[in-house]
């Protein structure tokens, strides 16, 4: 156990990941010395950020507490703090189950964190975070919250409204960001689509990227999570007219019948969801769009999973991702539908439904062999440094496997000619 070190642990999405780094900055600044998911947990103090979306990750949030609650009363450690999404959720439960821990923090109460320490909030440094991915990327929450209702997400539950940043704190953070040396930006919020619409009643997404788009040593600019109804289509000119805004986009479709959509209160119909999907395509040739799909649904019958099937093939989506539906309380299909599809069909489903993206997922790689892309480099393997195109998301996507033919600098980026293609790599070597 190491004295004033304090081990922060981040379980769920980079929405959590941004929290953990605003808390960082504020453990730094205030006198600690704070390690980011240790391989070996050494401090005296740790703080688990958790995550309850689904029933695995909520498993492994609780196995998370559960373990360091047993080295506390080990006294491999002094203090055991817990926060996120799980907390702000089950705070009660929590408290009574574990009491090993020394106070639990929800969603957006975090900051309270730093007062039990006995230490002070530094203003001065709200927007500035520590940050955990490599220096050359950083995520950027643009909202918090979620107005959508559909039928199986807990995620309002736990985040409450949507709340959009405003755009010039936004901007604030972009630039200090990338005079810190960021070059790539990864927008993420629960519904960019809404992003504006509660504070400044109008779609504002398409203006603010434009904004950050023009902030020096932007180079890349990612979005992640839009909502398919109500799309604010300016965003696509946007995306044609600035060269640093990635011809990507991170679209949630969940289903495509249309009594699927229903039952998932989805506010979209087939027809709409084909429609947007061509609108999008024909504005901004050659965009990479990714998706995540939802198999097992209450109601869903035989029929509606092929008609998502012939979805899946029809499009032929550059990046996908399907999981199985989970039965959450406090939900409206958990109050409402009778979770009835086995757990042995939804992984059945899922599994074909993968098995079909991956032979187009390796088809669309194939078509890039001979081209020359542009890769930015992030990490060295004994074999090849490892990159990504502008059509890659950090963790989630396609990587650049780029063959050790001369000497690269991580975080810069390269033109690489693809040689070779997987399924879900790319081998490249760097054009002469």
């Amino acid at each position: 156990m190491k004295k004033n070190r304090i081990d922060v642990i981040t379980l769920g999405c980079s929405k959590n990941l941004v929290d953990s780094e605003l808390l960082m900055k504020q453990l730094l600044a205030n006198g600690y010395t704070v390690k980011h998911d240790p391989d070996k947990s050494e401090g005296e103090i740790v703080v688990i950020n958790t995550c309850g979306f689904i029933g695995d990750a909520k498993e492994e949030s609780i196995n998370m507490i559960l373990e360091f609650a047993e080295a506390k009363k080990e006294r491999k450690l002094n203090k055991l703090f817990v926060m996120g999404c799980l907390t702000e959720r089950y705070m009660d439960e929590l408290r009574t189950e574990i009491p090993e821990v020394d106070n639990f923090y929800g969603k957006f109460g975090w900051r309270a964190l730093i007062s039990d320490l006995g230490k002070s909030f530094k203003q001065d440094l709200a927007l500035e975070r520590s940050i955990t991915t490599p220096k050359h990327y950083a995520y950027l929450k643009i909202s918090e919250g979620c107005n959508r209702t559909c039928s199986y997400c807990s995620i309002p539950i736990m985040t409450g409204k949507h709340q959009s940043r405003p755009i010039e704190e936004i901007e604030e953070e972009v630039r200090h960001l990338a005079t810190a040396g960021v070059k790539e930006f990864q927008v993420i919020a629960q519904d960019l689509s809404f992003y504006g619409l509660d504070n400044y009643k109008t779609a504002k997404l398409p203006g603010l990227i434009e904004r950050i788009a023009k902030i020096p040593g932007v180079e890349w600019i990612r979005l992640h999570y839009a909502y398919p109804a109500h799309f604010p289509y300016d965003l696509l000119r946007v995306m044609r007219e600035n060269d640093n805004v990635c011809k990507y986009l991170d679209i949630a479709l969940q289903h495509i019948s249309d009594n699927m959509l229903d039952k998932m209160r989805r506010n979209i119909s087939k027809e709409q969801t084909y429609g947007l999907i061509e609108r999008i395509r024909e504005e901004v040739p050659g965009i990479h769009l990714r998706t995540t799909l939802m198999v097992g649904h209450p109601g869903e019958t035989q029929k509606d999973f092929d008609e998502l099937l012939r979805f899946v093939k029809d499009i032929r989506f550059e990046r996908m991702g399907a999981f199985p539906y989970s039965h959450e309380d406090g939900t409206y299909a958990y109050d409402h539908y009778k979770d009835s599809i086995s757990d042995a069909v939804k992984q059945e489903r899922m599994d074909e439904l993968m098995a079909v993206q991956e032979r187009i997922a390796l088809e669309i790689n194939e078509e890039k062999i001979g081209k020359t892309l542009k890769v930015i480099i992030d990490r060295e393997d004994a074999g090849y440094y490892i990159g990504r195109t502008e059509y890659d998301s950090p963790e989630v996507d396609p990587e650049v496997l780029v063959k050790k033919n001369k000497i690269l600098n991580i975080g810069e980026y390269y033109d690489v000619r693809i040689t070779g293609a997987h399924p879900f790599d790319l081998l490249g070597e760097i054009s002469c």
